[in-house]
């Protein structure tokens, strides 16, 4: 599937990840909505872009079934999502005053798994209504974001760790569900990037991850989030699989969240 004309849903669009998604997609001729709670930032780059902003709280069902039912009624239904809010948390199971927040975990879990399968089952639902499309007969492609903490989860990353590898594992049975649709279903699970998620991370958190990192030796670029996202839309052999993008990079036990 081509991006050019066609309607796209990016979560958490306003910033990091998801704002790269945004500035690829639209510059490849998609019709791009942004969802996101940040309303400034949501709004000011959508001004820039000329693309649609709606605020939405993932974690929140009626919000989500309002901001994709205004991008259906503008433009009808998206055939591609990607769904990039989310929150981390550095809490640890035995901390100084006390046990792991239970409100803490909650909410991790919300946004980054309840969220992402609000997202999902609302476009899903409108998706069914298209016309397939290409030789495939393909009617859309739903991208959602893991992270290689699902994998290698480190010291402090409980509940971070657990809200992603729910993410990655709804993966496969997700696309097998959507198969008799022609709706395809990937996860990327990126390894430490440059948003402002990580940018709140301490100097020496940085430079001992970008050290571990084999090659190249650095954080990612969101934009390299983005062009994998849009390979993902354009390659339909892409299907069920959850993609690391982490130039190698494997956490190792004391690289624990450090702000």
């Amino acid at each position: 599937m081509q991006l050019n004309k066609q309607t796209v849903i990016i979560t958490g669009g306003a910033s990091g990840l998801g704002e790269a998604t945004a500035r690829r997609f639209q510059a490849n001729g998609a019709q791009v909505a942004i969802l996101d709670v940040n309303d400034e930032a949501g709004a000011s780059l959508a001004a820039e872009l000329d693309v649609h902003y709606e605020h939405c709280n993932v974690a929140d069902a009626e919000s989500v079934e309002h901001a994709v039912g205004a991008v259906h009624a503008a433009f009808g239904p998206a055939r591609i999502a990607v769904c990039c809010a989310g929150v981390a948390d550095g809490s640890r199971m035995i901390g100084r005053r006390g046990p792991h927040r239970l409100d803490t975990f909650e909410k991790v879990m919300a946004i980054n798994v309840t969220g992402t399968f609000h997202v999902l089952r609302e476009v899903a639902w409108r998706l069914r209504e298209l016309e397939p499309v290409g030789p495939d007969g393909e009617r859309g492609v739903l991208i959602t974001t893991a992270s290689i903490a699902a994998f290698d989860g480190v010291d402090g990353g409980v509940a971070y760790s657990a809200s992603k590898g729910a993410v990655a594992a709804m993966t496969l049975p997700l696309a097998r569900d959507l198969a008799q649709h022609g709706i395809r279903a990937v996860s990327i699970a990126p390894g430490m990037f440059e948003t402002p998620m990580v940018g709140a991370m301490s100097d020496e958190f940085r430079s001992s991850v970008g050290a571990d990192t084999p090659f190249p030796e650095r954080m990612g670029m969101p934009d390299e989030y983005a062009h994998l996202a849009q390979h993902i839309v354009e390659n339909p052999m892409l299907n069920g699989a959850v993609l690391r993008l982490d130039a190698g990079l494997r956490m190792q036990p004391g690289e624990g969240w450090k702000t």
